[in-house]
C-alpha cells in the first residue's frame, strides 16, 4: 500500500486551527502545566538494550527520538558519556547511512567553546553510533517554562557563548540549519549548541533529502522560505531570534500556523521589546530580512562578549580580534546555572552497577514502605499476574472495559461489575507450551519495511484490536485536548506486529509527539496482552510499533516507539510501579478533565496548607513552602497516575526527613481524595501516585516516592 498505513486520517481542518509553540502556563491552582525538564536524567534500560557499545559501557537510557537511542556510558576511565544508536529502521537505509556518515565526518571538523565534543564513532556498525561528553542540563525551552527568561550577565553569557559555537561551526565550513531553543542544552558550564542532524557543509554537500523544507517554523530565515537558500547568514537570523526570546520568554515573530509565521518572518518586524539596548541592537541585525544585512558569527560573538565584559566592568579595549578562548572565559565567568547531578550515574568509576542499583531500590523501599493513605477499591482485586489499577475505562461507559479484553469466547478474564478492576496480564504466555506468538525473545525493532506492508484489519479479532486501541488512546488522549490525533491501527501477520501510526500533521511539536507515542504504546501492549492471555494459541501478534507522519506520502515516519506485549506494559522496579521523568512531563501537561482539576486543586490546597501549618508549629523543624504555587498536581492517563512536585526554592525539602514527611503528606492526601473520586465517579481510574522535588534552580525532578494506593 502506497505510503504506508495512514492514509485514512488527517488532522483536525479548523480554520487556523495550530498546536501552540510557546511554553505552556499555570492553568489552575493545582496544575501546573510547565514542561519539566529532563536534564539528561537516566531512564532504565529496557529489555535487548546493550551492554556496551564499543568502549562505554552502557548504564541506561538518556532518551529516545526518530533517529536513535540516546543511552548514558561510562568509559573507562569513568568519563561520562552519550551514546547514540542509531534504530535498525533507518540503519538498514542504505541513503540515511550515508547520511550518518555525513554526520560523524562534520562534527569531527567542529570543535570550539560552548559545542559537545564527538569523541567517538563508527558510521559503518552495526547499528551504526556516536558518543558525545555528556552535558547535563534543560533545554532553552524547558529553562523558560520553569524559570523565566534570562536576564544580566547571564543573558550576555547566553549571546556570547552560541554565537561563539555558531562561529566554530561556520569556522568548519559548515551550517547547522536548525537552530531552536530544543537544540541548545543550559548546562552548568556554559550553553551549549547541538543537534547536526540536519547540518551541511557549505561546499553543498548536503546530509537531508533534497526537496524536503528543513527547519523549524519561527526559526527558518526569510531567504529559506522564499528560495530554499540555508547559508550562515539563516543560522544567524535564527540566533537573532533564539537570543530574543531567552532575553524575553516571547516568539520574536509568534506564534500561529506556520503559514502565518511565515509571513511575519518574511514581512513583518519582530517583538523586542524589554531587550536590553545594546544587545538589542546586535539582534536587530541579525534578524535583518537580507542576509547581506546581518551580522556574522564571529562578530556577533566579539560585541556580545564587550557587553558581557561590561557586567564584569573589564576593559577591553576596542574588542578587536577578540580570541575564542578569551570569549569563552568571559561566558564562563558570568554563566550563573545550578550544578545538576543524578544519583543514577555511579560516582566511583569502578563501582558496580548491580551494586548501585541494589542501593537505590533499598532506598525506594524504606521510602515506599512508610507511605500512607489507602483507596478504597472493591475486594478480591488481588492477583500475582494482574495489577487491579490497570483496567481502564472509556467516559461514558459503565459496562466495557475501555481496552476491550478479547471478545466471549476467546477466554479472557471474567466479566467484572467494575471494569477497573480487570487488570492488565504481565506474563500472559506464562505455561504456553505451542503459542501462536512466535518472536517474544526477539528484541529487535520492526522496520520500515515490515510497516509499510502493513494492512488494515482483516477478521473480527483484528476489527475488535484496532477498535480498542483506538477507544483507549482517544480516551487517554482527550484528557490532554489531543484527540485530534487520530491513530491508524494496521497489523502485518507476518512480523507479528501491531503498528499505531499518527498524523499527518507537520508542526506538531515534540511534546505532542511523546505524548501519542506513549498511548499508542500502553494502547496497543494492553489490547495485545489480553488477546494474547484469552487466545495464546490462535493469535498471532504480540508486538507494537507507533509512529508519526509528518506529511502524506511520507515512507520513513518517525519513530517513537515500540515493544512487546509480552514483557509487561508498566515500568517497575522490584514489581513495583515507579514513577518517571515520561510520566512527570505528561502530567504536568495542561488537563481538560473537570475531575482531574478538581482533585488537583483538593490535594495541592490541602498539602500546603497541612506543611505550612505544622511548619508553623515548629514541628521537626520543618518551614513553609516560598511561594502559593510551591507545590502542583498533574495526571498522567498513560499509566493511570497522580504527579506531585514541589519548587522547593526556601529549602524546605533539602533533608531526608523533610522529604520523607512530606511524601507520607502527599500520598496519605492525594490516596484518600482519589478513594473518593474512585467511589463517586465510575470513569475515574487513577490509582498511582508519585512525588518529584525541584531543589532551588534546578531543572532536574528528583523523585522521592511513589506507589499505588492500595486497599485497607
Amino acid at each position: 500500500m502506497e505510503g504506508g498505513p495512514g492514509t485514512g486520517a488527517g488532522p483536525r481542518s479548523a480554520p487556523g486551527f495550530s498546536l501552540p509553540t510557546e511554553p505552556l502556563v499555570r492553568r489552575r491552582n493545582g496544575l501546573l502545566v510547565s514542561t519539566a525538564g529532563s536534564g539528561g536524567r537516566i531512564q532504565a534500560s529496557r529489555p535487548g538494550d546493550p551492554s556496551r557499545i564499543g568502549p562505554y559501557r552502557i548504564i541506561g537510557r538518556l532518551g529516545s527520538g526518530g533517529m536513535g537511542t540516546v543511552h548514558a556510558g561510562l568509559a573507562p576511565d569513568g568519563l561520562r558519556v552519550a551514546v547514540k544508536v542509531i534504530h535498525s529502521a533507518q540503519a538498514e537505509d542504505a541513503d540515511f547511512r550515508a547520511r550518518f556518515r555525513r554526520e560523524v565526518e562534520l562534527s569531527r571538523r567542529v570543535q570550539g567553546p560552548c559545542l559537545i565534543p564527538l569523541l567517538a564513532a563508527e558510521p559503518e556498525a552495526s547499528p551504526p553510533w556516536l558518543a558525545t561528553a555528556y552535558a547535563p542540563g534543560p533545554t532553552l525551552n524547558q529553562h523558560l517554562a520553569d524559570r523565566g527568561p534570562l536576564t544580566g550577565g547571564t543573558l550576555y553569557a547566553f549571546a556570547a557563548g552560541t554565537a561563539q559555537a555558531l562561529a566554530a561551526i561556520h569556522a568548519a565550513g559548515v551550517v547547522h540549519r536548525d537552530i531552536k531553543p530544543q537544540n541548545v542544552l543550559l548546562t552548568p558550564a556554559c550553553p551549549r549548541v547541538l543537534d547536526f542532524g540536519i547540518a551541511h557543509a557549505t561546499d553543498g554537500t548536503s546530509i537531508t533529502r533534497t526537496g524536503v523544507m528543513t527547519g523549524t517554523p519561527g526559526w527558518i530565515s526569510p531567504e529559506h522560505y522564499r528560495t530554499g537558500t540555508a547559508g550562515p547568514a539563516g543560522d544567524m537570523f535564527a540566533w537573532g531570534a533564539l537570543v530574543a526570546y531567552a532575553a524575553t520568554g516571547r516568539l520574536p515573530f509568534g506564534t500561529g500556523a506556520p503559514d502565518v509565521v511565515a509571513f511575519r518572518v518574511m514581512s513583518g518586524e519582530p517583538d523586542l521589546d524589554g531587550m536590553p539596548g545594546k544587545l538589542r541592537e546586535i539582534v536587530e541585525k541579525c534578524l535583518a530580512k537580507e542576509p547581506a544585512d546581518r551580522t556574522n558569527a564571529a562578530s556577533a560573538a566579539e560585541e556580545c562578549a564587550l557587553l558581557l565584559a561590561s557586567q564584569d566592568t573589564q576593559v577591553l579595549g576596542d574588542g578587536a580580534g577578540l580570541e575564542p578562548t578569551r570569549v569563552g572565559e568571559l561566558v564562563t565567568a558570568q554563566w550563573d546555572m545550578p550544578p545538576l547531578d543524578d544519583p543514577a550515574w555511579p560516582l566511583p568509576p569502578t563501582r558496580s552497577r548491580r551494586r548501585t542499583v541494589a542501593a537505590i531500590l533499598a532506598a525506594a523501599a524504606v521510602v515506599g514502605g512508610i507511605a500512607g493513605g489507602a483507596l478504597a477499591l472493591p475486594s478480591g482485586t488481588e492477583n500475582t499476574t494482574h495489577d487491579a489499577a490497570d483496567a481502564q475505562v472509556t467516559p461514558g461507559e459503565t459496562n466495557a472495559p475501555r481496552t476491550g479484553p478479547a471478545p466471549s469466547g476467546t477466554g479472557t478474564a471474567k466479566p467484572s461489575a467494575d471494569p477497573r478492576t480487570v487488570g492488565i496480564p504481565k506474563d500472559p504466555l506464562l505455561g504456553v507450551s505451542d503459542p501462536a506468538y512466535t518472536r517474544a525473545d526477539d528484541p529487535a525493532q520492526p522496520s520500515y519495511d515490515e510497516w509499510r506492508a502493513s494492512t488494515a484489519a482483516a477478521g473480527p479479532e483484528e476489527k475488535d484490536v484496532e477498535e480498542a486501541i483506538r477507544k483507549d488512546m482517544t480516551s487517554m488522549l482527550a484528557t490532554k485536548d489531543m484527540d485530534f490525533m487520530k491513530p491508524i491501527v494496521t497489523f502485518n501477520r507476518r512480523a507479528q506486529t501491531v503498528m499505531v501510526t499518527g498524523g499527518p500533521i507537520s508542526t506538531l511539536t515534540d511534546d505532542y509527539k511523546e505524548v501519542f507515542g506513549r498511548t499508542g504504546a500502553m494502547a496497543a501492549c494492553t489490547a495485545l496482552a489480553h488477546r494474547l492471555e484469552g487466545a495464546p494459541t490462535t493469535w498471532p501478534y504480540g508486538r507494537y510499533y507507533v509512529l508519526w507522519k509528518d506529511f502524506d506520502g511520507q515512507t520513513e515516519p518517525t519513530f517513537l516507539d515500540f515493544g512487546q506485549a509480552t514483557a509487561g506494559c508498566l515500568p517497575e522496579t522490584a514489581g513495583q510501579w515507579q514513577g518517571g521523568e515520561a510520566g512527570l512531563a505528561t502530567a504536568a501537561m495542561p488537563s481538560s478533565d473537570k475531575a482531574e482539576i478538581r482533585v488537583a486543586d483538593t490535594v495541592v490546597e490541602a498539602v500546603r496548607t497541612a506543611w505550612n501549618t505544622r511548619a508553623a508549629g515548629g514541628q521537626h523543624g520543618l518551614i513553609p513552602f516560598g511561594r502559593d504555587d510551591s507545590i502542583s498536581l498533574g495526571f498522567d492517563p498513560v499509566e493511570k497516575a497522580a504527579y506531585v512536585w514541589a519548587w522547593d526554592d526556601p529549602g524546605a525539602l533539602v533533608g531526608r526527613a523533610q522529604k520523607s514527611q512530606f511524601q507520607q503528606l502527599v500520598s496519605k492526601t492525594v490516596c484518600q481524595e482519589m478513594a473518593a473520586e474512585y467511589d463517586r465517579n465510575e470513569n475515574w481510574n487513577y490509582t498511582r501516585w508519585s512525588v518529584a522535588v525541584y531543589q532551588g534552580n534546578s531543572g532536574v525532578a528528583e523523585f522521592i516516592g511513589s506507589g499505588t494506593c492500595t486497599a485497607d
